[in-house]
């Protein structure tokens, strides 16, 4: 067990989580393609999964730009740890900005306590990564419902308290009339289906389910899922996960400079030739961050902001942040192994890129780039800037 100091802010306590306990377990976790149990562990110790809570239902009440500082913070000792402490986050952000009711606000409050870890489950067999269209559907009998769902992926649902599932409002409802619901022990079974064992980010676990769940209709949130996603699911996931891949990032950079270190120690007074492709380097990395703090501290502004939010030209940019994060990252890890050379394309090297660039590549296949393109261009026929 770590210990975090009270007086350390967010990304300090996820820093020390990191650096402490899921940077020494990431290369067995990668490995073994395994969940990191001891990261998660002490990411609950330090109450890092509630920090979204509002200070109203005993959170810590944190912005989008904190919480996008400790996820980089994280991923620069696992990503896999990052990615799964992102996601959680983005279905916590859900919950707050749209569970308007008695009993969320007091799940919100349990959440503080408990800590209980979040997983999503938007897509669904034979519909693909289409978050915005469902099969299934809630199927309400008096105060309660019920609810099947199989499901390509739920990231490390198998360890997870309780998942958000989007379904159709009612069996007779259209695709795209969805809600979102949450699904929740002792009314919850996943059934594993199919493996795990992909390229990159090994360690989120993210296996298909067939997902059977019932319980309470409270437990159905009231805003349509198409506000929900638009609000907060889509603008924080891509904030989130641009976090977790400026942490891949920044670490590849820190291994070539240490590199690039080493060999002027061996020629004191002599600039080593890499030196000046590290420069450029990091003037890349400088503008990947620009653009993932812009992008928080911005939904920060307007989070309360409903028309700020629906508004396209939000939307298109944070399709863009998306689109943009996931081709640096690759970019940034290849030019820092080309910097590093063999040692970086060692596994047993202190300087070695493998994992990092492995998982960099899964970026640009969550929700995948084209799909954004091809939504940023029809967005972008109609729309007019102001």
């Amino acid at each position: 067990m770590t210990t975090v100091e009270p007086t350390m802010t967010i990304a300090e306590s996820a820093a020390h989580v990191g650096e402490k306990v899921a940077g020494p377990a990431s290369e067995e976790v990668d490995r073994l393609a395994r969940f990191p149990t001891e990261a998660l562990g002490a990411l609950k110790d330090a109450g890092l999964l509630a920090v979204l809570v509002p200070r109203g239902q005993g959170g810590t009440g944190a912005q989008m730009i904190e919480v996008s500082k400790a996820t980089t913070a994280l991923s620069r000792h696992c990503a896999s740890t990052a990615m799964i402490f992102a996601m959680h986050q983005i279905q916590v952000a859900c919950l707050v900005h749209h569970g308007d009711s008695d009993y969320f606000r007091g799940y919100l409050r349990d959440l503080v306590e408990a800590q209980p870890l979040l997983a999503s489950a938007t897509t669904e067999a034979g519909i693909g990564g289409d978050t915005r269209t469902s099969g299934c559907a809630v199927e309400r009998s008096g105060e309660r419902f019920k609810l099947e769902k199989n499901a390509p992926v739920i990231s490390y649902g198998a360890n997870s308290d309780a998942v958000l599932t989007t379904a159709r409002r009612t069996p007779d409802s259209a695709p795209n009339d969805q809600v979102l619901v949450l699904c929740a022990p002792p009314g919850l079974s996943l059934e594993p289906v199919g493996e795990w064992d992909t390229f990159g980010f090994r360690g989120t676990c993210s296996l298909g389910f067939h997902l059977v769940a019932e319980g309470d209709v409270e437990m159905i949130l009231t805003d349509t899922f198409d506000v929900i996603s638009r609000r907060t699911m889509l603008p924080v996931a891509h904030v989130l996960w641009g976090s977790v891949w400026l942490g891949i990032a920044s670490e590849a950079v820190d291994r070539a400079r240490a590199y690039v270190r080493g060999e002027a120690r061996k020629k004191p007074g002599v600039t080593p030739p890499a030196a000046v492709r590290l420069a450029e380097l990091v003037a890349v990395l400088e503008q990947m961050t620009s653009l993932v703090r812009s992008a928080a501290r911005l939904y920060d502004e307007i989070a309360d902001d409903p028309d700020a939010l629906d508004a396209m030209g939000f939307a298109i940019q944070m399709n863009a942040l998306k689109i943009s994060c996931s081709t640096l990252v690759v970019e940034i890890v290849g030019r820092a192994m080309t910097i590093c050379g063999m040692a970086g394309y060692r596994e047993d090297s202190p300087y070695s890129l493998g994992r990092l660039l492995r998982d960099a590549h899964g970026a640009a296949v969550m929700v995948n780039n084209d799909r954004i393109i091809a939504n940023n261009a029809q967005m972008l026929l109609v729309h007019k800037d102001r």
